[in-house]
């Protein structure tokens, strides 16, 4: 190096150690912003479902050749949905990873869930497996563009100090990621974002929906999951819920990788600071010049910066606005209008011929149930709700309304109602093999029902349970869960029915007192029946129930002791102390079936018709232990003292009761009871 460029660097060096703190904080500021690169923990699994088993080799062939396509695809874009096979091989499946990812981080987590995929879910025809950093699922079944808002959660044990304020910002900030990812730019659906609710606190939050979703189903996914985040996880400063076609996370601490560009929340603003103490200029006037210059640069770069986030955060605020305009109206119009679910009592009656005889599907204790064909060519159940029923034309309207909105794939779906000349009329999809009971309880046709079918019925019967519980806009509370309740589609997947004249709760109540008893004994919780003491946890005794009866074929309402007149509960109680609850089993589940999954439904199906509610768990619990053997299950305590079986419907004051003890070898024919409902 000559002299000349000697004495150029002697000059240039100290300008450095004389930048204005600007000029550090603007730095600061590109790096905090620049996306950062993760490092994927391959152990960052946090949930699978895997509810059910095949044995084709075909099938096993087409969903490895899927799952190859699928990682690579969605490691390019970030997404991608195909099919491989044919029918009845033919297998479906999605993979995405987070939005905010690199394609480096996205092939480096697709190709670890890949492999995960395989080892948790071997002989899997349906699996849903996410990870922190992206998902996958596969089914025989087509469910492209239906919302899968089941979840799985996982929250953070701390707790917040300024609730209210952080109820506050965090619904406030979720509504802002949910309608900048279903409507905004996003091309993945993705919107990640921070609020403060303190002057020293922050909330960050990411939600993204599955690319095959419209932006109406997109929001409807993320509107279940976050209105579900007061059950779950209230006062938790963070928290992570899965849906199978959406997710929503939330924290205090930053999370994920985003731009300034696509925060919602813009950054504190920049005061101006004084150089350095001890800092002097340079004496040299290129030192000077340039010195000059960087600040000039600075001062203009840090001006544009300000102005496009200025202009930024008024184009989203402004923008937020009229969605959530838009979105209200919409959801006022459609509450406030039950035309759209109205059907014409002639058209009903053509549908049903006149209500035959020979279309009668069954009877129940609100009225009987027919078979019919709508003028479009699709099957429907015509509930005929008997004239003394205490349900008012106006309360039949407005909880219908609501209740037609519910959409589960293990719930019956209401198609419309019809109330004129005094009828009351309730229409429902067609399930083509009735109820559960008519198959379990049936000496002849009980073995349809291996194992596996009755693995997957107990699954889907929960999930459903779940979606009422926790993931609905209400929380519903069945009050009459029982094995005629319960319909099997052609593929006998399990939907509940009759969920909608349920009691209805609202916001986050989760219990109450009711005067007015109504439901089966024998399924009912006793703190229920005795006190009228209502709660998810009645629901979950119910289901205890039911899967005892689903695992040993037996009615709860049998007697297996003549001397003593043990029932169900008692017998499967007795057996798990004596250590005989193999013996429980029902030989029609077949010779092909999981022990392991077996004694473990009974265990929990012990666990939830315990006698203290608060013992008993939520369906939320009751659904991870049935999908991961890896979780540990306590000893339950002895069951509550059950009522043995009669059917009862109170009215105003409890005056009538139907009192007629059934006969354990005869099958009920889709007797779909419908639950009184009181206005509140």
């Amino acid at each position: 190096m000559n002299k000349t460029g000697a004495r150029q660097l002697t000059m240039v060096l100290p300008l450095f150690s004389n930048l204005p703190k600007l000029l550090l904080l603007l730095f600061l500021l590109i790096i905090l912003h620049t996306p950062r690169t993760k490092s994927l923990d391959p152990d960052s699994l946090k949930y699978y479902y895997c509810p059910n088993k095949t044995d084709s080799t075909s099938f096993k062939a087409n969903r490895d050749l899927l799952l190859s396509s699928l990682t690579s695809a969605a490691s390019i874009s970030g997404f991608s949905n195909n099919t491989k096979g044919q029918s009845p091989n033919e297998v479906y499946g999605v993979a995405q990873c987070r939005g905010d990812l690199s394609l480096d981080e996205c092939r480096t987590c697709l190709n670890t869930i890949e492999k995960e995929s395989l080892q948790v879910c071997s002989n899997g025809s349906y699996l849903d497996i996410f990870h922190d950093y992206c998902i996958l699922r596969y089914s025989d079944k087509d469910f492209f563009g239906q919302v899968d808002a089941s979840y799985y959660r996982d929250r953070t044990e701390s707790k917040v100090t300024q609730l209210p304020q952080f109820n506050d910002k965090l619904g406030n900030l979720m509504d802002s990621l949910m309608t900048t990812a279903a409507y905004g730019d996003s091309s993945r659906m993705f919107a990640a974002g921070m609020a403060n609710y303190t002057s020293s606190d922050t909330i960050y939050g990411l939600v993204q929906c599955t690319m095959d979703l419209s932006n109406e189903e997109c929001y409807s996914c993320l509107s279940s999951l976050v209105s579900s985040i007061s059950y779950c996880c209230n006062a938790s400063t963070g928290a992570r819920v899965y849906g199978g076609t959406c997710i929503i996370r939330f924290d205090s601490y930053l999370f994920y990788n985003i731009t300034s560009a696509d925060e919602l929340s813009s950054p504190p603003p920049v005061a101006p600071v004084s150089p350095p103490s001890g800092a002097t200029p340079s004496n040299t006037t290129g030192g000077g010049g340039a010195t000059k210059v960087i600040a000039i640069v600075v001062i203009s770069v840090v001006a544009a910066l300000a102005l496009i986030v200025a202009l930024l955060v008024i184009y989203l605020r402004r923008r937020k606005a009229v969605r959530r305009n838009t979105i209200n109206e919409s959801h006022t119009e459609d509450i406030g209008s039950v035309e759209s679910l109205l059907l014409d009592l002639s058209t009903l009656r053509v549908a049903t011929a006149n209500f035959a005889e020979f279309n009668k599907l069954g009877e129940g204790g609100f009225g009987a149930v027919y078979k019919g064909f709508l003028p479009d060519g699709r099957e429907i159940a015509v509930k005929r709700l008997s004239r003394h029923s205490g349900q008012g034309l106006g309360e039949l309207k407005n909880e219908l309304i609501l209740v037609a909105k519910l959409q589960h794939k293990n719930l019956v779906r209401l198609l419309g109602v019809c109330v004129e000349e005094q009828e009351k009329l309730l229409v429902y999809e067609f399930v083509p093999n009735r109820s559960l009971d008519t198959i379990l309880f049936d000496d002849e046709r009980r073995s349809q029902l291996d194992w596996g079918k009755r693995y997957k019925i107990i699954n889907g019967v929960a999930r459903g349970l779940l979606y009422l519980h926790e993931d609905s806009q209400l929380k519903i509370i069945h009050r009459d869960l029982k094995a005629s309740n319960v319909l099997l589609d052609v593929e006998m997947i399990p939907k509940i029915a009759d969920f909608g004249l349920a009691r209805l709760f609202g916001g986050d109540q989760t219990q109450g007192i009711t005067n007015r008893v109504v439901g089966t004994f024998g399924y009912m919780a006793p703190e229920y029946a005795m006190r009228g003491h209502i709660s998810t946890k009645s629901d979950v005794f119910s289901f205890g129930v039911l899967v005892l009866e689903i695992v040993t074929g037996r009615r709860n309402n049998g007697y297996f002791d003549s001397e003593q007149g043990e029932d169900l509960l008692s017998y499967t109680w007795e057996h798990w102390r004596a250590g005989r609850t193999t013996e429980l089993i029902d030989p029609s589940s077949g010779n092909h079936y999981s022990r392991s999954e077996m004694l473990r439904s009974i265990h929990i199906g012990l666990l939830c018709v315990q006698e203290d509610p608060v013992e008993r768990p939520n369906m939320s619990m009751v659904v991870v232990m049935l999908s991961s053997e890896t979780v540990s299950l306590k000893a339950p305590s002895r069951p509550a003292f059950c009522i043995r079986q009669r059917s009862i419907v109170s009215e105003t004051h409890g005056v009538r009761r139907n009192q007629r003890l059934r006969k354990s070898t005869v099958a009920s024919r889709n007797e779909v009871s419908i639950t009184d409902l009181e206005p509140r």
